[in-house]
């Protein structure tokens, strides 16, 4: 099915403190920029009532106290800031370089994905690193992004049995997507590198490196330049 981008958003009830707010059908660019738009909008300035502004790939929900405020107001708001978009632009999508250190013991599956899609494994890694990737969601454990742009020739299925426990910096493809675990966790993806940096920090001011909208970067590093870098991020 080909991506759609709705006219209007079409709005609907999520539960008794909740509103989906859907932009357009399909996992697509464009559908998910009116996504990234209209949530970098409603964060510069919440509308009385609403607690949080969470973003998906081709929806946003709106978390709202229904004591200070209730769905026909919030759609009137939402739909006259939609006809307003064109007055402004949210800022520009930030690139947040990942350094990965490929195959070997922290890719464990990069012979598998070579033997899927009949590249060389220093094929495959130039190619991986070679695309900025949008963060089109983020879900599933904490910093998981799901991120769009994956090379077509490094397509490769999942695994048929998933690790029961995959080290924090995981990196993965599955089927047309690729992304990092950032923290130890069950998986399925094909794992071709690892990251030394440490993705979630609670303790951090911003436990997170990247929002969605935000483009990853992946950036080959030799082991002596992980290891650095993981002592840095882990001590």
């Amino acid at each position: 099915m080909s991506a759609i981008l709705y006219e209007q958003a079409r709005i609907r009830l999520s539960g008794d403190r909740a509103l989906l707010v859907e932009y357009g059908e399909g996992i697509d660019p464009a559908v998910n920029e009116k996504v990234r738009t209209m949530t970098a909008f409603l964060k510069q300035n919440l509308p009385d009532g609403v607690e949080a502004v969470v973003p998906g790939y081709r929806s946003l929900s709106i978390l709202y106290d229904p004591l200070a405020t209730d769905p026909a107001t919030l759609a009137k708001i939402l739909h006259a800031l939609e006809a307003d978009i064109r007055a402004g632009s949210p800022a520009e999508a930030k690139i947040v370089p990942i350094p990965v250190c490929y195959g070997g013991e922290f890719g464990p599956d990069i012979g598998v994905v070579a033997e899927h899609t009949g590249l060389r494994e220093q094929e495959i890694i130039v190619l991986h690193s070679s695309v900025d990737y949008r963060i089109y969601m983020i879900g599933f454990t904490p910093g998981f992004c799901y991120l769009g742009g994956l090379e077509r020739r490094l397509w490769t299925p999942r695994r048929k049995t998933p690790r029961a426990n995959l080290p924090a910096g995981s990196v993965g493809l599955a089927e047309s997507q690729t992304g990092v675990y950032p923290v130890d966790s069950p998986g399925g993806w094909q794992i071709i590198g690892r990251t030394p940096l440490r993705l979630f920090a609670p303790h951090r001011e911003s436990p997170f490196l990247y929002e969605a909208g935000d483009r990853i970067r992946f950036v080959p590093v030799d082991k002596l330049e992980f290891d650095r870098l993981y002592k840095t991020e882990w001590s």
